[in-house]
């Protein structure tokens, strides 16, 4: 189950959030054997960021936790979809793109521990 949060300094339309789901939902594929099918998505717009001291107009943090773990290959290529992604919906240049990976051993779902 990964699961995709982002906090973003812009303000999302539902609209705009639906785009970004949909375009997540198959950017998670690129990690082997994660699909949309048990993606969760998260955004926390309007969020305040700064970075060295100053605060950002456009930028986002975007936090990926993934059940189990997978390549670095396969991560460079999902931080590149979700840079490009960003950039090109929603005007945050890539330098002001981060993303955070997290590997979960544990995860509870429908009552049981996968």
């Amino acid at each position: 189950m990964p699961y995709i949060d982002s906090k973003i300094t812009l303000t999302l339309s539902e609209e705009k959030k639906e785009t970004l789901k949909t375009a997540l939902g198959q950017i998670i594929s690129t990690i082997p054997g994660k699909s949309e099918n048990f993606l969760m998505v998260g955004f926390d717009d309007e969020y305040s960021l700064f970075f060295s001291g100053k605060k950002l107009d456009k930028g986002a943090f975007v936090e990926v936790k993934i059940f189990g773990s997978t390549s670095d290959a396969a991560l460079e290529q999902v931080t590149a979809k979700i840079c490009a992604l960003y950039e090109k919906e929603l005007g945050i240049p890539q330098n002001a793109i981060y993303v955070k990976y997290e590997f979960v051993n544990h995860w509870g779902w429908n009552g049981h521990n996968f």
